[in-house]
């Protein structure tokens, strides 16, 4: 009975995942035209299909910087020393997520060569005029760094891993802020916080929840228990870091005194509610696992509204890949 239980555990988890991302790449492919129903407004070509592109290379920055991030916190949780003098770590996705980011840059890169319109062909992909665009050469440094990505994915130097996302989430800012719009150095400052931020947040909850699986039993409750504490007193900063510069980045695109209408009549305000009511579902079964984690008997029933958070996350990046494929507001 209990080799059945465990088989049904086996199967039901995958599946789980399974049903989470498929309801999460929903989110992308039906959102612009849901977010635009009423508005008045008109989405681009292929709008679905950019945000849920968009979504994945989101995605796929969050789990090597939060693989790189976990474990250099896992060093200092002390009785987890191996004989290589690191901690043992579950089986890293880095290179699955960079070959998912790879793809998503180059189906991205393809939109842009075709003046940002969805090529119906090979023959529309015009590959040199990426070179003579800003936007251009930002999309194919970003499919170059996610290339890299997978081959340093097997690397045992941190540094070495750290370099291809980074120059991915530096592409991102600059490319989310074009030279036309007003001090767009300061928009691309928010974004490069907002952004890296956000994957340290992520992706460092989600490897978090996967160390802390392999350590029970080898380690003991309070490694683990040691290990979530550390992660949740840096998730403290990153929320806050991510809500300041959210708002700013918001107010710079929405006037304050034009917020309020924009977020119920605009297909981007419509989205940014979504986000923001999802982000406030996150802080609150963050601060429910932070409560479990410091008084309950078990300091690791404080998994249990972790991996809810983590569920939330997903579908906060989601919206996120949405956003970028929605209309600006318009400046009232």
């Amino acid at each position: 009975m209990k080799a059945g239980e465990d088989l049904g555990v086996t199967l039901t988890r995958p599946v789980a995942v399974l049903v989470l991302v498929a309801l999460a790449a929903l989110i992308p492919l039906l959102g612009p035209s849901s977010a635009l129903h009423g508005t008045g407004e008109a989405a681009a070509p292929g709008a679905g299909g950019i945000a849920l592109l968009r979504t994945v290379l989101f995605a796929a920055l969050c789990v090597p910087i939060g693989e790189l991030f976990v474990n250099r916190l896992a060093r200092s949780v002390p009785g987890t020393e191996t004989a290589g003098g690191r901690p043992v770590a579950p089986r890293s996705w880095s290179a699955f997520a960079a070959a998912a980011g790879f793809v998503a840059a180059l189906g991205l890169a393809s939109v842009v060569a075709t003046g940002n319109l969805v090529p119906d062909g090979l023959s529309d992909i015009d590959v040199g005029g990426l070179y003579a665009s800003r936007d251009g050469k930002l999309a194919l440094l970003e499919v170059n760094a996610f290339l890299v990505a997978g081959l340093c994915a097997g690397s045992r130097r941190p540094a070495t891993q750290l370099w291809p996302p980074a120059a991915v989430v530096v592409a991102e800012a600059l490319r989310a802020h074009p030279a036309t719009e007003h001090t767009p150095l300061t928009g691309s400052g928010l974004t490069l916080v907002h952004l890296t931020c956000a994957a340290l947040w992520t992706g460092g909850l989600l490897h978090a929840l996967r160390t802390l699986r392999l350590w029970h039993g080898r380690y003991g409750a309070e490694a683990g228990a040691a290990l979530l504490g550390l992660y949740a007193r840096v998730a403290a900063v990153l929320l806050a870091a991510v809500t300041a510069t959210g708002v700013w980045s918001s107010l710079r695109r929405m006037p304050p005194e034009t917020v309020l209408e924009q977020l119920t009549a605009t297909a981007y305000g419509r989205a940014l509610l979504a986000k923001v009511l999802l982000v406030a579902a996150v802080a609150a079964l963050a601060l429910w696992a932070r409560l479990r984690l410091r008084r309950a008997a078990d300091p690791l029933t404080a998994c249990a509204p972790a991996r809810a958070e983590v569920v939330a996350l997903g579908l906060a990046v989601a919206v996120s890949g949405l956003l970028t494929a929605l209309p600006l507001p318009i400046r009232w």
